[in-house]
């Protein structure tokens, strides 16, 4: 074997393995939910782009959300689709080694916009006199470049110590799509290295970052407890409410696959949490923002007047 050849020149997506009938049913739901997240992140997209009052830092961030969340679908789910309508299960190793690294720069961009988010919050909750200064949109914009450059340089150190490792056989990848962990276990070879780079790049945009936003709730929380009123705690909880919900789903499910050891299971529980990832994840975040946040509300209100003028 000669660099980084291999002998195998495509894999196999097991996917879920249910009877004809429930994979059909399964089709159907989840075309509508990826529909329905498309159509809902465009929609808060949309929003932000074309309100003046959701240029502000918070959407801003919100906005790359929703690029990620859209692009994260579109990686994995439209190829699990056509896996059952046609019952071809088969991916090439070029697009699963692509899909692989996609779907780990959007999950480790999305890691560190969310703490950028839980930063904007603590400032504006914790230091709003200086909020301006400090959230300038230079920071915003520089915060932003560095979530996707090191989402993607993370992504590519992954996918070529991926590429030197050989696949000689077996070629059927326990999960509906080429996700990292499913990979590797296929590789006719030592991956021990693969498997620390995969720990410590989880302890530095996973467990860091979550420790952080941790550490900015706990500022934000006593900063809310010192509100005299009562309607001034209920209003800056509620900024900061649907933000807490999307890093607990994220980081939470994230932290359960890379960062517990294995065992006899965790094929099964990697494909749902997977699943999750790819098409629950990105339809809830939409909801959580648009039903938990009355300026998005009220800008869809605006929107609707608008066109029905």
């Amino acid at each position: 074997m000669k660099g980084n050849w291999s002998w195998v020149t495509e894999f196999m997506l097991l996917g879920f393995q249910l009877s004809p009938e429930r994979e059909i049913l399964l089709f159907w739901v989840f075309s509508l939910l990826y529909t329905f997240s498309l159509l809902a992140n465009s929609m808060i997209f949309a929003l932000i782009c074309l309100d003046q009052r959701l240029h502000t830092p918070m959407y801003f961030f919100l906005s790359h959300l929703a690029i990620i969340d859209m692009s994260y679908a579109s990686n994995s789910v439209p190829k699990m689709l056509a896996n059952i309508v046609t019952q071809n299960r088969a991916i090439s190793f070029v697009s699963c080694i692509m899909q692989t690294f996609l779907y780990l720069a959007f999950a480790h961009t999305e890691c560190l916009i969310l703490m950028a988010m839980s930063y904007d919050r603590y400032v504006a909750i914790c230091h709003p006199l200086h909020y301006t200064v400090i959230m300038s949109w230079t920071a915003c914009t520089i915060l932003a470049i560095m979530s996707w450059s090191c989402g993607f340089v993370l992504s590519l150190i992954h996918m070529l110590l991926l590429l030197r490792l050989p696949f000689c056989g077996p070629r059927e990848v326990n999960n509906f799509f080429c996700e990292v962990l499913s990979v590797l276990k296929l590789a006719c070879a030592d991956i021990w290295l693969n498997k620390v780079v995969i720990f410590a790049a989880s302890v530095f945009v996973l467990l860091g970052p979550f420790c952080l936003v941790l550490v900015s709730y706990i500022h934000i929380l006593w900063a809310i407890l010192k509100i005299n009123s009562w309607e001034g705690r209920k209003k800056a909880f509620s900024t900061c409410s649907s933000h807490l919900c999307v890093v607990g789903l994220f980081f939470g499910c994230a932290m359960v696959v890379y960062m517990l050891p294995d065992s006899s299971q965790q094929g099964e529980k990697n494909k749902i949490l997977s699943l999750f990832y790819s098409l629950f994840n990105p339809m809830l975040n939409p909801l959580i923002y648009s039903l938990r946040n009355a300026q998005v509300k009220d800008a869809l209100g605006r929107a609707l007047q608008v066109r029905s003028r």
